[in-house]
């Protein structure tokens, strides 16, 4: 017997990924390109695989299912806690924000059956963002370059921090959404 999401694996064909929204900034009194310390920023990454939902789409006279999965990306720069508040206090301290850069992608898959919202959460959670990741890589690169940030070496690989929570993506059946939690 497979397990749900290999049951994914085998009904969904990956059509196209996308960026659906973007943002980026580097805080007015932030010059990276100034700074004598801008290689001993903290990066800090973000990465959660947000919302899958099923579309029905009319193809003359033909309905085709289309699963989308939004996930959001970012990455942002902020000075070590330590040079902050001088008191090292990790735990406590939130340091200011210097630059960022956000995204949204989605990731779109054509369905050949049906399957149930089991399977596509666990294909959302566990298989969407190997899809995504090579196209945020790209983007990050290359708004750093353009916006004179430092260039950070983003791994190959990273898994969405909700990846293990079940029931974590809100799911759209049919173009009706459905709101759950875990």
């Amino acid at each position: 017997m497979s397990t749900p999401l290999q049951q994914a694996i085998e009904c969904l064909t990956i059509r196209d990924v996308v960026v659906r929204k973007t943002h980026a900034f580097i805080a007015d009194e932030y010059e990276p390109k100034y700074d004598p310390a801008v290689d001993n920023l903290d990066v800090q990454l973000l990465h959660i695989v947000r919302l899958g939902r099923v579309l029905e789409i009319e193809d003359g006279d033909q309905k085709r299912q289309i699963f989308q999965v939004y996930i959001d990306l970012g990455a942002r720069w902020v000075r070590p806690v330590e040079v902050v508040d001088g008191k090292g206090d990790a735990e406590s301290a939130d340091p200011p924000v210097l630059a960022q850069v956000e995204a949204t992608f989605v990731s779109e898959y054509e369905l050949t059956k049906e399957l149930g919202k089991e399977a596509l959460d666990a294909f959302a959670l566990k298989n969407a963002s190997f899809h995504v990741w090579p196209y945020w890589r790209e983007y990050l690169s290359t708004q750093c370059m353009r916006m004179g940030l430092p260039k950070i070496m983003v791994p190959t690989v990273q898994f969405a921090s909700n990846r293990e929570q079940q029931g974590a993506l809100s799911s759209c059946d049919e173009g009706k959404p459905t709101e759950e939690s875990d």
